[in-house]
């Protein structure tokens, strides 16, 4: 068991490092990422692709995605 100053210690430079780590990171200049610049795009083309997709494949199949009907088994071959 640690002693409750040695503890203290340490839980204040741990504080004392995320403060330092916060006040760095709050004066460095936001510069858009990734995600800032083409995010809404992704998200939108994503979607776009899935709705095309499921239209395509429910008009192709009819929108009964059921195979009940469809599938006919096939003759046994006892060879």
């Amino acid at each position: 068991m640690m002693f409750p100053l040695a503890r203290n210690v340490l839980s204040s430079l741990k504080i004392r490092r995320i403060q330092q780590i916060r006040s760095r990171q709050r004066h460095t200049e936001h510069s858009p990422g990734f995600h800032d610049k083409y995010g809404d795009a992704v998200l939108a083309s994503g979607t776009t692709f899935c709705v095309v997709a499921w239209v395509f494949m429910g008009t192709q199949i009819g929108w009964n995605l059921s195979p009940v009907g469809r599938v006919t088994p096939r003759e046994w071959n006892d060879e």
